[in-house]
C-alpha cells in the first residue's frame, strides 16, 4: 500500500511514547482513592482525556481538579516509559512543520512524556486543555490539520485507540491505526492498521509525504 498526504497527525499515547504502564498505574491510584473499579478506571482512561473519564467515572466530584490530581500522577511517574519502534525514524524524515502531534494529554503532561521518551518538542501540538471537547470528537484534529495549514482531507492520523480513529474519520482525515494497545476489531474506523509504525516507509516527494506499508487484513 502506497498513499501520499500533505501532513501528518500524531496522537502520542500508544504511537510515539509507551506510556502503558503510567496510564494504569496512576488510574489504579487515583481509583481506589475514589471508590471506583480499577479496570473500569483503565479502560475509560485509554484514548481520552482525564477530565472527561473524571466526569464519566465520578460525575459527583469536581472534574477539573481531580485531573489536575491524575495529571500529577502521570507525570511524577515515567518508569518504563520509551518511544516506540520506527517513532524516531519516521519523525527525522519529516520536515517539522508538515507533521503535529494531537493527544488527550494535557499539554505538560504532553512534554513531560515527550522528553522522558527522547522526542524533540514539536512544533505543533494540540492538547487536552486546548480544545472544548476531546476525542472522539472531531475538534483535536480539526485543530491539528489546521495548524499545519492544511484540509483535513490531505492529513494522515496516526492512532491507536478506537475513540482516537472515530475522531480522526469525524475530522474527515484519512486514518492509520496501530495495533499497540487495542484489539483489530476494535479498530474499524481506521482506513488501514499495521501492527507498528516499524512497518512504515516514509519518504518526501516534491510537496508530498509518502508513506508505504503492508496494511494487516481484516476479516
Amino acid at each position: 500500500m502506497k498513499i501520499s498526504v500533505g501532513g501528518i497527525l500524531f496522537d502520542m499515547d500508544g504511537v510515539l511514547v509507551s506510556s502503558l504502564g503510567s496510564v494504569e498505574r496512576s488510574w489504579t491510584k487515583w481509583a481506589l482513592a475514589h471508590g471506583v473499579d480499577p479496570a473500569l478506571a483503565i479502560q475509560t482512561a485509554h484514548g481520552r482525556r482525564a477530565i472527561e473519564s473524571v466526569k464519566f467515572l465520578r460525575p459527583d466530584l469536581d472534574s477539573r481538579e481531580e485531573m489536575l490530581h491524575v495529571e500529577e500522577l502521570e507525570v511524577e511517574d515515567t518508569e518504563g516509559l520509551k518511544t516506540l519502534p520506527g517513532v524516531v525514524r519516521i519523525l527525522h524524515s519529516l520536515p517539522p512543520d508538515r507533521w503535529a502531534v494531537v493527544t488527550s494529554a494535557t499539554h505538560r503532561l504532553a512534554l513531560s512524556r515527550l522528553r522522558a521518551g527522547g522526542i524533540p518538542t514539536p512544533e505543533r501540538l494540540v492538547s487536552a486543555d486546548q480544545v472544548a471537547q476531546g476525542k472522539p470528537f472531531p475538534e483535536p484534529y480539526l485543530a491539528g490539520a489546521k495548524l499545519l495549514g492544511l484540509p483535513p482531507a490531505d492529513c494522515l492520523v496516526i492512532e491507536d485507540a478506537p475513540s482516537g480513529a472515530t475522531a480522526g474519520h469525524a475530522a474527515g482525515c484519512r486514518v492509520l491505526a496501530t495495533l499497540f494497545s487495542h484489539p483489530l476489531e476494535s479498530l474499524s474506523a481506521a482506513d488501514w492498521i499495521v501492527r507498528s509504525l516499524d512497518d512504515v516507509q516514509v519518504s518526501i516527494t516534491g510537496n508530498d509525504i509518502e508513506l508505504e506499508f503492508e496494511p494487516v487484513a481484516r476479516e
